[in-house]
């Protein structure tokens, strides 16, 4: 059974019987029992899929109050004698109910004990306020007409103030806020929609209401007054206008801004280029040049897979959806570049993508495979001669890109040392031929490229380092804001290594910055989780694991699945390893630990007293992937070799980890750490009574 969830408006669930998120397909209402059963579920969905630990829900569902003796409206109940006790019955009952055919002692996959607390699973699609955001993202990108259609049916979703009958709880009160300001945005971005498909009558009657209900909202005002305009009725215009004014200085004390009385102006004047452009701005530009564009280019034309592919680049910066859809129309434009038999536009089509990336780890390493393999064929089918050089250099940077965190090591944690490959000539090639071709676009593609090849050993941040630092420079010099991007992004996980927080800090405001300007959503998700770090490093556990938590939340969704799988426990576990907390909760959790199992699973085990399968996990361990999580993933194995007594892996683990002294044991990522490299090492040097 899948199980849908609404909060906007009352707070409910339903058995859904489809696939969409209408009231159409909605089965029967689940019976949720008390206030207090929804009150933990919707203190739950506040928390977005992160795990609110026990204490915190104890709190939140019986807050200490002077004088609170349960009594009169407002008042929470006086707390039971057994808090805990009495909410792990609420969680049961919950689980109960929508988990009806979970057999006996399964574990939940639901609603979730993990780590301190617990967490609601929810599939991003199936509670009604984390779809409506969605919704209202989306639309932003869209047409008008697509526009209308998305908010209509979103808005529709609303049954009544969200989280209602919750008004009064400090839990509530911020994402009651954050939901009905989204809200009133959507109705008012509708009204745009509605007023660029010239449907200005509708969109008057709409935000008339729209208006007299928030007085403050002066696009509220602005938008009903154009609508009016547009309707043939310059009077009643000009009179909400008036009524604008009025309102804004007597309620709020305040005169208002410049739109409307720019907007009031232009009325004047009866301005019409100003008042009714059509379908206005960006939306008509894209519809006109995409029709254009349409008309002219034949269908079947090479040009249009060239085309095709400088859309997916910046498709693919904006996260979630636009990523995924860019990864899987990327591979099918590359098939049928190849399929067309000339390898100068299949050159083109896969170079063409230079897409900057900073995380080492794959998120479709089969997809990857594909590519690299194409771009093998295509350098061998292109002819030689300096006219191919810059393309030569394009598929060379590709797959130095596409092979990221290919392993280079040993077999396991007691084998040997490995060499460079395939990835790390490709990319010395095209650095190379970019420096000679003095080709600044290039050059930033193969010093990306560079980076993602620079993890044969620990230690090298340092490299990573003048990597970002040129990349920063030359994006500065030519205006390459994404590369710019990518390059304070080096810098700040290089500063992190060495545990310097002040030049961290300086590359995460510019990054954020240049993301803000560019529209560069993904950029928040590493500065979001660079925080969690530094309070790791430098705060309280608590304000660590909280701040984990919210950066978790940011990543869900985002398109990332090689970051987002298994990191959340991850950081939680080197996080208790850095302050010195049980791993036991961690191990008793149903987490998925992703890429990451090897190395943790000897440690929980140890959680959990069960020493020979921690060996035996321990010896059957692989070397770690050569990436960013390189050391953090040697530091897990030497904790777990020092508590098993096992000097093989020990011995391996010292060695490994020593061209990194002087560093923060996996702070190179940006998302974690382990603490100095140095504790480690002396550890490791007194078990094996080596200097």
């Amino acid at each position: 059974m899948r199980v849908a969830f609404g909060v906007l408006g009352p707070v409910a669930a339903w058995a859904e019987s489809g696939d969409g998120p209408d009231e159409a397909v909605r089965g029967a209402a689940l019976a949720l029992r008390g206030p207090r059963h929804r009150a933990v579920l919707a203190r739950l969905v506040i928390a977005r899929r992160r795990v609110v630990p026990v204490a915190r829900l104890v709190e939140d569902l019986w807050p200490e109050r002077p004088g609170n003796d349960g009594a009169g409206p407002g008042h929470s109940p006086a707390p039971p004698a057994d808090p805990v006790g009495t909410l792990r019955t609420f969680v049961a009952a919950l689980r109960r109910t929508l988990e009806p055919d979970r057999p006996p002692r399964a574990p939940a996959r639901l609603l979730v004990t993990e780590g301190p607390g617990y967490a609601l699973r929810a599939a991003p699609d199936t509670v009604d306020a984390w779809r409506f955001e969605q919704a209202v993202t989306e639309a932003a990108g869209l047409l008008p007409k697509d526009v209308l259609a998305l908010l209509q049916r979103a808005l529709g979703w609303w049954r009544g103030p969200a989280y209602a009958e919750f008004a009064d709880q400090p839990w509530a009160r911020t994402e009651r806020s954050r939901l009905a300001e989204l809200r009133l945005h959507a109705v008012e971005r509708r009204a745009e929609a509605r007023l660029s498909l010239g449907l200005a009558a509708e969109a008057a009657a709409d935000l008339d209401a729209h208006a007299a209900e928030h007085p403050w909202r002066e696009d509220a005002w602005r938008l009903l007054a154009l609508a009016l305009y547009r309707s043939g009725r310059q009077g009643d215009a000009l009179a909400v206008l008036r009524r604008a004014r009025a309102l804004l200085v007597e309620q709020l004390g305040v005169d208002p801004g410049p739109g409307l009385h720019a907007l009031e102006a232009d009325i004047l004047r009866q301005d019409d280029d100003r008042l009714d452009p059509g379908a206005g701005g960006a939306e008509r530009v894209w519809a006109e040049a995409t029709a254009a564009y349409d008309r002219t280019v034949p269908t079947g034309a090479r040009a249009r897979l060239e085309s095709t592919v400088t859309l997916l680049r910046g498709l693919a910066v904006t996260g979630g959806d636009g990523l995924r859809s860019a990864r899987r129309h990327r591979l099918a434009a590359v098939s049928a570049a190849e399929e067309l038999g000339d390898p100068h536009l299949c050159a083109r089509v896969i170079g063409a993508y230079d897409v900057p990336a900073v995380w080492t780890r794959l998120d479709d390493p089969a997809q990857a495979a594909q590519v690299v393999a194409a771009a093998e064929r295509t350098l061998t089918a292109l002819p030689p001669g300096p006219a191919e050089e810059a393309l030569r250099a394009r598929l060379l940077a590709t797959i130095a890109l596409e092979t990221r965190g290919a392993d280079v090591g040993g077999a396991n944690v007691g084998g040997g040392r490995g060499g460079g490959g395939r990835g790390a000539q490709a990319a010395r090639l095209a650095q190379e031929a970019a420096r000679r071709l003095d080709d600044p676009v290039l050059l930033a593609f193969a010093l990306n490229a560079t980076f993602m090849q620079t993890f044969q050993r620990a230690g090298l941040a340092p490299e990573r380092d003048a990597i970002g630092a040129e990349l920063v420079e030359l994006s500065a010099r030519h205006g390459l804001f994404t590369s710019e991007v990518l390059g304070r992004l080096i810098r700040l996980q290089a500063a992190c290594a060495r545990g310097d927080f002040g030049a961290a800090d300086e590359h995460a405001a510019a990054a954020d910055r240049l993301a803000e300007r560019h529209e560069l959503p993904l950029v928040g998700v590493f500065t979001r989780w660079y925080g969690a770090l530094r309070l790791a490093e430098t705060g309280t556990f608590e304000a660590a694991e909280a701040a984990y938590g919210d950066a978790a939340a940011e990543l869900t969704g985002a398109g990332m699945p090689g970051l987002e799988r298994g990191l959340l426990p991850l950081a939680l576990l080197c996080l208790r390893l850095r302050h010195g907390r049980d791993l036991l909760v961690l191990a008793r959790t149903d987490a998925d630990w992703g890429p990451y199992a090897p190395w943790v699973r000897p440690l929980l085990l140890l959680a959990e007293d069960r020493r020979p399968e921690a060996a035996a996990a321990l010896r059957g361990a692989p070397a770690p992937p050569h990436d960013l999580l390189y050391e953090a993933m040697w530091t897990l194995t030497a904790r777990a070799a020092l508590a098993l007594d096992s000097p093989p892996a020990a011995r391996r683990a010292h060695a490994e980890l020593l061209p990194a002294a002087g560093e923060l044991a996996g702070a190179a990522s940006g998302l974690l750490s382990l603490g100095p490299v140095d504790s480690h090492l002396r550890d490791l040097a007194a078990a094996l009574r080596t200097p």
